[in-house]
């Protein structure tokens, strides 16, 4: 670490101390955490990333918690969302998967564990892991729009935040509370449990213990594993291969490409654990946590490829090729998290600190042998003082730092040994004018990337920001909006200096040092409704890219591998997203609700270039839900497009319809801290492709899966 930084950083970590000492007895008591346990959760969506809450540049912000979460609980973080407006997922594996917001994946999309980085490899390649435990979120928050500019402002599609318990945030009222959930899935034998301890030891003392385990085998998947355009490509390379005499690798193409039933090396095991302490009293509190995230995966190989050929300079003799076992990784991270609060008195009405450590590691095996070994370690920090509300004016000021040292051992390791740099200062501010508010953002990052093996040392000044302005008359219940945000970011690490194979997702990378900064203007309309019986939300939104980075497939191979190269042109994306709810009836003790979200997203390369690749098409989701305090019963359909808005040798996707349906039943009614869910996923055991995964050609979506879990709070 630089000296500048060094410096930077114990600033950061001395923040919280010095008004800590000064804190009196008068100072007004703490905001509420809107978070009571893991259980009692209501549907109101009440923002806790580290920041202002329910500011209105939040134009894109919902959440999922309490049993909905528990409903959609999945082996990664990525696959658990997808039920919110917006939201995709990069589904290359069960083991691991990202969200995908607005289009958006990879370095665009932050994925934070109570507002800090989660410090993994996850947006090096898709397909690392995420080392965020779903079974341990007590709340997970997807922002949208211009306040991501809060995050970085790298974070054009969005970030999701995920809270859980591990520091604590309240004082329980009992001498002990337990928290427990568990669960079988029947499309991957998929066994999970997970549970969580808080301990009160003094009136202001609490301590906090948690860990969870989920065992998965093979996925389940109706009909042929491969999709059309796969299996058509490798049933005619067999019978290439018949026709020139090479019969046993007919038989192995023909063999893969009526694979069915089951994706082979897509079983997955992850353990975590984690403890925490925090003191909490009126003047503000002080928290620090400990937790460690395992986890094994398989990640399954595209059928057909590097199969041998018959060498063309010979005369008639094949190239034998080395047989390797399948793929998988195994993880871990070790992460320490320390978050503090002061609460003042003055202009400024609360100083807040976050901070986190991470020392992580992941070993692609090749069946039994080590292929390449992936480490990173870093820090990341964040302090922002808080404004008091002034006649209508508030808002937040801060800085952020983040640190991590990258490194690749072994003979596919792509992306060099590299470190990366950078510190930030950032402001959001909000105006209350009655019927008119008005929001402000201004950020400022300097991002260093080097590597010394390549001599390559370069540093990146990007300035964003942010206005928005709402119009909500006096006790209406509709507010309308329009935010416009200039973002810039650096490009990755990975963008920059990527250059070798990479075995797991078999392809050869390619990026370019020469890269600049990533500039985008950004535009967004939204209004929104709500009373006591309908809720209906709706937003368009629009980016437009100068220098946009990308990776794309050349149609060229390298030592067997298909070549994904970076490239930088300007893009245009515009979509919309959309969600409504609304009590239609009674039934006796129930409510009888609709509810529907519907998102479509477009992007393109400017000048000609094509689609971007890897964009969700169109979907539609409408569900009838009867509700009571002692039982909930749902019943929903989901459909999406299929997508022919494809770029170079990316394959189109079908369109697919599922069905589902879902009961929660509370035997001691709505607080009696037992939820008892059951639900049917696929009914009809369709065949369907995400088309923003990378391997939705051989890995589609499982097919009729039957969930059970229980959720104890007490």
């Amino acid at each position: 670490m630089s000296h500048r930084k060094f410096l930077i950083s114990a600033a950061i970590f001395a923040l919280p101390i010095t008004p800590a000492l000064a804190q009196q007895s008068e100072n007004p008591p703490p905001r509420e955490s809107g978070l009571s346990d893991d259980f009692h959760d209501d549907d109101m969506i009440v923002v806790t990333a580290p920041y202002v809450d329910q500011l209105d540049l939040l134009a894109g912000t919902s959440a999922l918690s309490g049993d909905d979460l528990t409903e959609d609980l999945r082996g990664q973080i990525g696959d658990s969302l997808t039920s919110l407006p917006g939201v995709s997922s990069t589904s290359f594996s069960p083991g691991s998967s990202r969200p995908v917001l607005r289009g958006f994946q990879g370095p665009r999309v932050r994925v934070l564990t109570d507002g800090i980085g989660s410090l993994d490899a996850s947006n090096t390649s898709v397909d690392h892991a995420v080392t965020i435990d779903p079974l341990t979120a007590q709340r997970v928050e997807i922002l949208r729009g211009p306040a991501v500019l809060l995050f970085g402002g790298d974070a054009i599609g969005g970030a999701v935040n995920v809270i859980d318990k591990r520091i604590p945030r309240d004082i329980p009222d009992d001498d002990l509370h337990i928290d427990a959930v568990g669960g079988y899935g029947s499309a991957a034998d998929d066994w999970s449990a997970a549970g969580s301890v808080d301990v009160p030891l003094t009136s202001k003392l609490v301590i906090h213990a948690d860990g969870s385990f989920r065992d998965t085998s093979d996925l389940r998947v109706p009909g042929y594993v491969l999709s059309p355009a796969l299996r058509t490509e490798l049933l005619d390379d067999a019978a290439e291969e018949t026709s020139e005499g090479h019969l046993d690798e007919a038989a192995e193409l023909t063999e893969a490409a009526n694979q069915s039933g089951r994706v082979a090396n897509t079983a997955s095991r992850t353990k975590t654990a984690g403890t925490g302490i925090a003191y909490i009293d009126d003047g503000g509190n002080l928290g620090f946590s400990v937790s460690y995230y395992d986890t094994n995966y398989g990640v399954p190989a595209r059928p057909g490829a590097g199969h041998a050929h018959e060498d063309p300079g010979g005369a008639g003799a094949e190239e034998e090729e080395e047989e390797e076992g399948p793929v998988t990784i195994g993880l871990e991270q070790v992460r320490a998290d320390l978050r503090g609060g002061v609460n003042m008195g003055g202009f400024f009405e609360a100083l807040n600190f976050r901070a986190g450590y991470s020392d992580y590691e992941h070993t692609e095996f090749e069946g039994d042998e080590i292929g390449t070994v992936f480490s990173v370690s870093g820090i990341e920090a964040r302090a922002e003082l808080v404004q008091a509300d002034h006649d209508g004016w508030r808002g937040v000021l801060g800085t952020q730092l983040l640190v991590r040292d990258f490194n690749a051992i072994g003979a596919e390791a792509f992306v060099p040994k590299n470190s990366v740099e950078s510190w930030a200062l950032f402001s959001v501010q909000e105006v209350d004018l009655g019927s008119i508010e008005l929001e402000g953002a201004l950020r400022f990052d300097q991002t260093t990337i080097s590597a010394n093996a390549l001599n390559f040392d370069r540093s990146f000044n990007a300035v964003s920001g942010a206005f928005g302005l709402a119009y909500a008359p006096d006790d209406a219940a509709f507010k309308i909006g329009a935010n416009i945000s200039r973002s810039e970011r650096a490009p990755s690490a990975e963008e920059l200096l990527s250059n070798g194979p990479h075995i797991a997702t078999q392809a050869f990378e390619i990026g370019n040092p020469d890269f600049t900064t990533e500039k985008s203007w950004g535009g967004e309309l939204y209004a929104r409704w709500e009373s006591d019986a309908v809720k209906v939300s709706a937003t368009a939104y629009a980016n437009f890219f100068n220098d946009y980075i990308f990776e794309a497939e050349t149609g060229v191979e390298e030592d067997g591998l298909p070549i994904f190269q970076y490239l930088q042109r300007d893009a245009t994306y515009y979509g919309f997203e959309a969600s409504a709810s609304a009590v239609v009836g009674h039934a006796g003790d129930f409510d009888l609700i609709v509810d529907g979200v519907a998102d479509y997203v477009r992007a393109k390369i400017d000048d000609g270039g094509g689609p971007v690749p890897r964009i969700p098409p169109l979907r539609l989701l409408g569900g009838v839900k009867a509700h009571s305090d002692n039982l909930d019963l749902r019943a929903e359909l989901e459909w999406s497009d299929s997508q022919n808005k494809v770029a170079a040798f990316e394959t189109p996707t079908d369109s697919f319809t599922m069905v589902n349906a879902s009961a929660a039943w509370r035997p001691f009614g709505k607080d009696g801290g037992v939820t008892l869910l059951a639900s049917a996923n696929n009914i009809f055991d369709v065949s369907a492709r995400r088309h923003a995964s990378f391997t939705k050609d051989y890995v589609p979506l499982s097919g009729r899966d039957i969930r059970v879990s229980a959720k104890f709070s007490f």
